[in-house]
């Protein structure tokens, strides 16, 4: 499979700030197009298209044509996957945080 072909892993697609800032933009509007995202951006729109295309093939953002631009919105559902496991985390540390709180209770 080549590397234009391959679904981008969601972790990797979020790692970016640049990403992450663009999917919050997305988050509060039903769709915006290219140059609207850009000047938030101190980059070209070159750049902002690269980031906005790894967005796209890990599913996070869906792309629409309308006459010669395209607006892009938010498909939020992949990020269910990051909550799933960051919600184990923090069963884990409440866990924790009990156990301690117990511990310290004992002492007093």
């Amino acid at each position: 499979m080549n590397e234009k072909s391959q679904v981008r892993d969601v972790y990797d697609a979020v790692a970016d700030p640049t990403r992450r800032k663009l999917l919050r933009m997305l988050a509060d509007v039903e769709e915006l197009p290219l140059h609207e995202l850009t000047v938030h951006f101190q980059m070209g729109r070159t750049a902002v298209s690269k980031h906005l295309a790894i967005l796209k093939d890990a599913d996070l953002v869906i792309a629409r044509k309308v006459g010669r631009e395209t607006r892009y919105r938010l498909n939020s559902t992949p990020l269910k996957e990051i909550q799933d496991w960051v919600s184990f985390y923090e069963g884990f540390w409440k866990e924790r945080i009990a156990k301690l709180h117990l511990i310290l209770e004992e002492k007093k």
